[in-house]
């Protein structure tokens, strides 16, 4: 079980203890938030290179000393050359999962990291991107221990996988993906984070950086060209927001699935449920998410393509229609499409209060599995995403951003304390978000909430339905109750499994500024603070 750390100042948690100290030599060092979150995003994306990296997108949520919520979308669009038309002469039926057509989006995350970056020296940050990327440059560098998630992952489609350009010779250790503690170096990511730490955020779309990326894309046959990597930008988004009884909740808007995430703890306040791990619980946030998933489905895409407003579904009437909707006896059908993904969630809170909720993807593990050779970029595959039927809600085409599963989270309650919290897992992430926030919301100390036994609703494991999958920590009876009220679920044998998300949070409070702070104990990371 992980603890909760407690800290005088600052605090900062994540999935890699690595990225977590990160966080905390910044603060020592007496940099902000915003500081430690970049160390962390670059250490991360050094030590964790099967869930996220430079090659990724990310969203962050950052919550200033004086109330003010901000959101930064970090998400890269589709190539000029990634078409509908283009794809079918290629006589694909579908996005490909690995490869060249796989790494369809330009990398968005560095564009965040500058918009973030930025703010930082505004609110009078001072410490060079060098000492920043200090950790990561290091790591990578002189190698690092292969993370004990890594080695337990076994990626979907990995005879593609391995012959993705540059995969093997870049991962693989003695010709296999490597085992817990096998070291390796990453000489050319290292040497593109000293670049960035010299040049500036803005190379990596627009200088010499890009031009790399660029010659390595056209090389391997990626849809993505110079010029779309010199049109990106990194966008600041109005957050979504959410006020329940004594707090309000925060996350981002489309394109990602924050609205599904506010939508399920909307509708659960409005239940009536008393106690944690009842059935009533369970039962009422599995379906709930269901309510939430069938708006997603149906409305989430592009920011600029929204055909209607978000903050729609959050008002008191959408949420009580939704809720009405919910029965507290028997499980509703459940027709939800499987959408895989993996992601690191980090957070962090400085001595003033500024505050962040962070989370970097490459989608599947390892995304696209090219790994472009002059600068160490691991691409993503965010682009399965989109689909080659042109009348559907996200149609592939150049300059569109594709749907995303990524959301940090916030929460803002009436007495002061601020929480950053979030999760990674694809789909699971509003679902475990909402099972953390709502035992803590009953009561339950955050590593407690953590640490608990969680579901994960949808297809999982090839299963050939959609299942309601449960840890095999859930109190028998409670199981029963389930199936009696017709969920079609399996409990999966493992105690503590990947499949059921890395989920962390920290809390600051108020009166005295000490921070709780703790990550999943189903990662390899935790807290560090001063």
């Amino acid at each position: 079980m992980s603890q909760t750390e407690v800290f005088s100042s600052a605090a900062a948690a994540a999935p890699h203890m690595f990225a977590a100290e990160a966080g905390r030599d910044v603060f020592i060092q007496g940099g902000n938030a915003l500081e430690a979150m970049l160390a962390m995003a670059a250490t991360i994306a050094v030590a964790y290179p099967h869930m996220n990296g430079l090659g990724g997108d990310g969203f962050w949520l950052i919550r200033e000393p004086r109330g003010k919520t901000r959101a930064i979308e970090a998400c890269g669009f589709a190539g000029e050359k990634a078409t509908i038309s283009a794809y079918r002469k290629l006589e694909f039926d579908a996005i490909p999962a690995r490869g060249p057509h796989a790494a369809l989006t330009v990398p968005g995350a560095v564009g965040g990291w500058l918009l973030a970056h930025e703010l930082s020296r505004s609110m009078g940050g001072r410490l060079p991107l060098a000492d920043l990327f200090a950790n990561a440059i290091k790591h990578a560098r002189e190698g690092l221990p292969t993370s004990a998630s890594e080695a337990r992952t076994r990626p979907r489609d990995s005879h593609d996988l391995a012959k993705a350009t540059g995969f093997a010779q870049t991962y693989f250790v003695d010709g296999d993906y490597p085992k817990v503690g096998a070291v390796r170096k990453f000489s050319a990511l290292a040497g593109t984070l000293e670049h960035l730490a010299s040049a500036g955020l803005a190379d990596f779309h627009r200088g010499d950086i890009a031009r790399e990326i660029a010659h390595d894309l056209d090389k391997i046959g990626s849809p993505v060209t110079r010029e779309d990597l010199r049109r990106y930008q990194a966008q600041w988004r109005p957050p979504l927001n959410l006020v329940l009884r004594g707090r309000a909740l925060h996350n981002v808007p489309p394109p990602t699935q924050g609205l599904a995430s506010l939508i399920i703890l909307g509708i659960f306040e409005r239940l009536g449920v008393k106690r944690a791990d009842s059935f009533e619980h369970i039962h009422g946030l599995i379906e709930a998410t269901k309510q939430a998933f069938a708006v997603r489905d149906d409305f989430i895409t592009d920011y600029d393509r929204l055909k209607g407003d978000p903050d729609d579904f959050l008002t008191p009437a959408a949420l009580d229609r939704m809720a009405a909707a919910v029965s507290m006896t028997r499980a509703a059908p459940f027709p939800l499409p499987p959408s895989n993904g993996d992601t690191v969630w980090m957070g962090c809170v400085d001595k003033d209060g500024l505050a962040v909720s962070y989370i970097q993807s490459v989608y599947w593990e390892y995304g696209s599995g090219c790994v472009l050779p002059r600068t160490g970029l691991l691409m993503q595959n965010r682009g399965l995403a989109f689909s080659l039927d042109p009348k559907s809600l996200n149609p592939l085409e150049p300059g569109r951003r594709p749907f995303h599963t990524l959301n940090p989270a916030m929460a803002v309650f009436d007495d002061g304390r601020v929480m950053p919290y979030g999760a990674m897992g694809g789909d699971g992430q509003p679902q475990t978000q909402a099972q953390v926030f709502s035992r803590y919301m009953f009561g339950q100390g955050l590593a407690e909430a953590l640490d608990a036994p969680r579901f994960a609703l949808g297809r999982t494991w090839g299963a050939a339905s959609s299942l309601l999958a449960l840890e095999n920590r859930f109190d028998p009876s409670l199981v029963r109750a389930l199936e009696n009220a017709g969920h079609d679920l399996v409990v999966n044998p493992a105690p503590y499994a990947d499949v059921f998300g890395h989920a962390g949070g920290l809390i600051r409070h108020a009166r005295d500024g000490r921070i709780e702070a703790a990550h999943d104990p189903r990662s390899d990371g935790g807290a560090a603070g001063v």
